[in-house]
């Protein structure tokens, strides 16, 4: 799926940067790209042909009718930013938020009931074009605006589409977070390479590549992680014994567990 019209990109942080480099990458935005951006885009974009990148609305063309409104402002900054794009809801036009917190109901409060309007839930491995986005729509977006906001968000990893708003706390909680559990588990492991006696060195890049490398197995592999464990654990072998600790009843499954449902939890809360 290829846009006619113009896209506008509001902030170009990292994540609207991420995302700006997809699109030109993947030529999605064939009838280019507005950024409004108070500090400017990254260097990078600077003289790239069909990006024009202004510090406020205002420096927009007057006649601009963009295809999609993308929104990748900090949650905090969006009641001083999404007002401003009213001027646009019209039934051609597609509003895409990847602002952690901001339900579809805050964006139909500042926009209107018609808006066209896709909430996303992105993750920063998007930045290296590996991360993963979830979204949903309002009543008002046509299967062809989700479809076509599915596929600007894939430009930075998968996409999934999913219907019930409801879910996207618990996704904030998975994997809007879950990097960070992820780069906790490198720090920990590390640490504890360091505390049997290894060289702080190596055992910062051990855990760390073999993290990295275990998820690229799970990715290339049709067994399930559970699989993938059993078969790294020889019976009355060492990583047994780590994993009797781990398993335990009071050990990593239910921590997680309540560390999901504070997340998810807070997220609501966010949320209103």
């Amino acid at each position: 799926m290829k846009m006619s019209r113009p896209l506008l990109l509001i902030g170009c942080g990292k994540m609207g940067s991420a995302m700006l480099s997809g699109w030109l990458e993947s030529g999605i935005a064939g009838g280019g790209v507005h950024v409004v951006e108070p500090v400017g885009a990254p260097a990078e974009f600077d003289g790239v042909a069909d990006v024009n990148v202004v510090a406020d609305m205002a420096a927009l063309p007057a006649d601009l009718n963009p295809e999609v409104v993308v929104f990748a402002v900090k949650p905090q900054q969006m009641d001083d930013v999404a007002l401003g794009y009213q001027k646009y809801v019209g039934a051609e036009t597609a509003f895409l938020s990847i602002a952690a917190g901001m339900d579809i109901a805050y964006f139909q409060s500042n926009l209107g009931d018609g808006a066209a309007i896709i909430r996303a839930m992105p993750n920063t491995p998007a930045a290296i074009g590996q991360g993963i986005t979830v979204c949903c729509s309002n009543a008002a977006a046509s299967d062809d605006q989700r479809e076509l906001c599915r596929s600007l968000l894939a430009a930075t990893g998968e996409a999934v589409v999913v219907d019930d708003e409801g879910l996207i706390d618990a996704v904030t909680a998975v994997s809007g977070g879950g990097p960070a559990y992820v780069f906790l588990l490198i720090e920990c492991l590390a640490a504890a390479g360091v505390a049997a006696g290894l060289p702080v060195d190596l055992s910062q890049r051990l855990a760390l590549i073999t993290v990295a490398g275990s998820g690229q197995l799970a990715l290339a592999s049709e067994e399930p992680p559970a699989t993938l464990r059993e078969n790294v654990t020889s019976p009355g072998g060492t990583t047994l014994e780590a994993l009797k600790i781990l398993m335990a009843d009071d050990g990593l499954a239910p921590l997680m567990t309540r560390a999901i449902a504070a997340a998810t939890e807070r997220s609501r809360e966010l949320a209103g």
